[in-house]
């Protein structure tokens, strides 16, 4: 097996609130892939003491130890608990009803010697390729699939939108979203590589549009996760003025790649 990671805060005066881990159990089968997107929240607070990187270390800690040592839960169960565990380390201290409570995107990919698992919540991205070159993207398009006049304010998303029924879902203080992600089991057979990224990795392909998700797929397997990172950058300098994306909120944003090859 072989890994390759790379993470890259958005702004250098900014903490990197993206999570990246990679665990192998100690027998030696199999392992897992994560990725977490710390949600930025607005001007205005979030009913929390604690930072959005605080939120996403233990959230994407817990992920990374329960997906390595608990084989019998499934990863809903695992997002479950871990979000659970994340929520009462400061439950006494902080509003954990606040829309804007720390949250994060999640991208989770675990494999045994017979199966591949996989869960996506929000807009992180899970790549896999099977042995005859085929890239299939495991996408949660809730959010992409809003109407734009839907989100022309943040108030109005966190009212109407965000973590409600019709609109969309991300990890943040309830363990029933878990229930939420789009989830799936392939045979091992059927997998050979894989790719986990946060949007502000996959703008190569959703928002430049560079290339496909093969395309992509092809740049972090050849190249390297850090090569796919500095493309989305070089892309992204040439475009301060954002005219590529009129929505794009931030000229640069947290990138992060996780790559496997199982």
């Amino acid at each position: 097996m072989r890994t390759d990671l790379a993470s890259e805060p958005g702004d250098a005066a900014r903490p990197n609130e993206d999570f990246a881990g990679v665990g192998l159990p100690a027998c030696g089968q199999g392992g897992c892939a994560i990725v977490l997107d710390g949600v930025t929240p607005p001007s205005g607070g979030t009913g929390c003491l604690h930072s959005v990187p605080w939120f996403t270390a233990r959230l994407g800690g817990a992920l990374t130890e329960l997906t390595v040592s608990s084989r019998d839960l499934t990863l809903p169960e695992i997002l479950a608990r871990a979000i659970r565990r994340t929520a009462e380390a400061h439950a006494g201290t902080c509003d954990l009803s606040h829309p804007r409570t720390p949250q994060a995107t999640v991208a989770v990919a675990r494999w045994s010697a017979a199966e591949v698992e996989y869960l996506v919540l929000s807009d992180a991205a899970l790549l896999l390729r099977g042995p005859d070159g085929t890239v299939t993207p495991v996408l949660d398009d809730r959010l992409a699939r809003l109407p734009r006049s839907a989100l022309v304010s943040a108030a109005l998303v966190d009212a109407r939108l965000r973590n409600k029924e019709g609109g969309f879902f991300t990890a943040a203080a309830d363990p029933a979203v878990a229930a939420r992600a789009v989830t799936g089991v392939l045979p091992r057979r059927e997998v050979r590589e894989l790719a986990a990224l946060t949007d502000g990795a996959t703008r190569w392909t959703e928002m430049f549009r560079e290339g496909d998700w093969t395309a992509l797929f092809d740049v972090v397997a050849k190249e390297g996760a850090r090569s796919l990172v500095e493309r989305v950058r070089e892309l992204e300098a040439a475009d301060r003025e954002r005219r590529a994306f009129l929505g794009r909120g931030k000229t640069h944003d947290d990138a992060t790649v996780v790559y496997a090859r199982l």
